[in-house]
């Protein structure tokens, strides 16, 4: 158990030191596979998938509650389950399920990308949510410490 007490402070620094994975797994991903996947969907017509100051601002918006849903959804998760690495999968499976599927389906579903991008957003967004999942886990070990241990240790 991570503590059932919740400490705005301790979230709001493990969400930006979450963030930085996130903004970057996020930025390589666009940028690398999914723009160019998407432009070539649409025969390359101007003004799709372009990106400029306000969409990005908007994208870091998106990232940083991606992030504080991610934080919050671990700590909501250990504190019933159990904090290992076990609810680490879990917890970030079950938000990317939630976030990234449904998203990825319901782009290809309403003809506003291929079916086959799903084949490297999903396992790379699946990823992502893992390694931020684990990057948060560890915070909490490194903030809490003594407090988690002794929180999860067996009584002998």
């Amino acid at each position: 158990m991570i503590t059932n007490i919740f400490r705005p402070k301790q979230f709001v620094l493990i969400i930006l030191i979450t963030s930085v994975w996130i903004n970057i797994s996020e930025v390589f991903r666009y940028f690398v596979l999914v723009m160019p996947r998407v432009k070539q969907f649409f025969e390359y017509k101007e003004g799709i998938a372009e990106m400029d100051w306000v969409i990005f601002t908007i994208w870091g918006f998106w990232d940083t509650l991606l992030t504080a849903l991610l934080v919050l959804f671990f700590w909501l998760y250990a504190n019933s389950f159990g904090f290992n690495l076990k609810s680490v999968l879990i917890s970030s499976t079950i938000l990317w399920s939630a976030v990234f599927v449904i998203f990825w389906i319901a782009t290809a579903n309403m003809g506003l990308s291929d079916w086959n991008i799903l084949l490297i957003t999903l396992p790379l967004s699946w990823l992502e949510m893992v390694v931020g999942t684990w990057i948060v886990y560890k915070l909490y070990i490194k903030i809490s410490g003594k407090e988690i241990l002794e929180k999860t240790m067996p009584n002998v």
